[in-house]
């Protein structure tokens, strides 16, 4: 297959439970029934929310992306894409239930397969694993890596602890091993505030602030070693915004040389490891303007840190304008086909 485009992040509508019931164990299809939150919605993003789904995108009587037609005229077609990664945001890993967790993941994973995979050779998709339980995760890992459609592994930015903790490296240990990269998208476990002060009011206030989250997850990351133990593994940060990225690097250079001899397996200048173990896609890239993005990625200094997408369906762009003004026509061609085969092993099985 020829792919001049490959999209990291779109996002099928995940139906309820009721709908991935099917897809369960009896003793999870009698006990989702039998608790009366058969019709429980994971709908992450609030339905009604603007961004949630471009008015021209909509589909009526249907939640946002739930519509596989719909994906292939409004994003594969439009986009010119040939190989798109589904992200399900799921509930799954909002259940404080390890195990409740554990079964809705794997439902989505199966569901996603059936009904999305199988049916469109141009997906791919990330295997949700549940975060509140990493042991089993990491088995929900092993369950799926076989089904090489699935490309990588996909966490949200905020979970229960900092993701360098070795809390989570049974499913960096699973994911290194099969050659998939994390995904870490933007969202929340809720069991704490997403801010240092408490939680916000609005959900503009809840979305914008995970800027600081993903700068932190990034920190614990390398301050815990992580790349040392697994050194080729990769981190894609998605819907994390871009702009934030040159004040951080230059800000943990800056106290990593002063304060490096608390770390010491911290060999590297974090710069270098980011530039080496992190990605970022390119939907929002939070730039005002062509001047501005072009200062952001010269002062990254990594063209090969970025990766298309289209967040379909979520609005983060109007028209056509997929990719931000300002990036030249080769840093395009990586942006939109080099960097993603580069990131993810899977994809060269069948994109040339």
């Amino acid at each position: 297959m020829t792919v001049d485009t490959i999209d990291c992040d779109i996002h099928p509508g995940v139906p309820d439970i009721k709908a991935l019931l099917p897809y369960m164990d009896e003793f999870w299809q009698e006990s989702f029934v039998a608790r009366g939150i058969d019709g429980f919605d994971m709908m992450s993003y609030p339905l009604n929310a603007p961004i949630t789904c471009r008015s021209d995108w909509t589909v009526k009587g249907q939640r946002p992306g739930a519509s596989l037609d719909a994906m292939r005229t409004q994003a594969l077609e439009t986009f010119g894409i040939g190989t798109a990664i589904c992200n399900p945001l799921t509930g799954g890993q909002v259940a404080v239930s390890e195990t409740m967790g554990a079964a809705i993941c794997s439902a989505v994973n199966d569901w996603i397969k059936e009904e999305w995979l199988d049916k469109e050779p141009r997906l791919r998709a990330s295997i949700v694993v549940p975060a509140q339980a990493p042991l089993l995760a990491a088995e929900e890992i092993e369950r799926c890596a076989s089904d090489h459609r699935f490309v990588q592994v996909l966490l949200p930015v905020a979970c229960e602890m900092m993701l360098g903790r070795s809390y989570y490296w049974p499913i960096y240990e699973t994911a290194a091993r099969h050659g998939l990269p994390i995904g870490i998208h933007a969202g929340s476990m809720y069991r704490y505030a997403p801010t240092s002060t408490g939680w916000p009011s609005h959900y503009l206030h809840d979305y914008v602030a995970h800027s600081q989250t993903f700068e932190d997850q990034v920190l614990s990351l390398i301050s815990n070693g992580i790349f040392n133990r697994w050194p080729d593994l990769k981190f894609v940060l998605i819907e994390s915004g871009v702009t934030w990225l040159p004040g951080f690097i230059w800000r943990a250079i800056k106290t990593w040389r002063g304060v490096r001899a608390e770390v010491p397996w911290v060999s590297r200048s974090p710069a270098d490891i980011v530039r080496d173990n992190f990605r970022l896609t390119i939907q929002p890239f939070d730039a005002p303007d062509r001047d501005a993005v072009e200062r952001i990625v010269q002062q990254i200094d990594a063209d090969h840190m970025l990766l298309f997408a289209s967040d379909y369906p979520h609005w983060q762009f109007e028209g056509d304008a997929i990719t931000p003004p300002g990036l030249s026509e080769a840093l395009q061609r990586k942006v939109r086909l080099d960097n993603p085969l580069a990131t993810y092993p899977r994809l060269k099985e069948t994109v040339q």
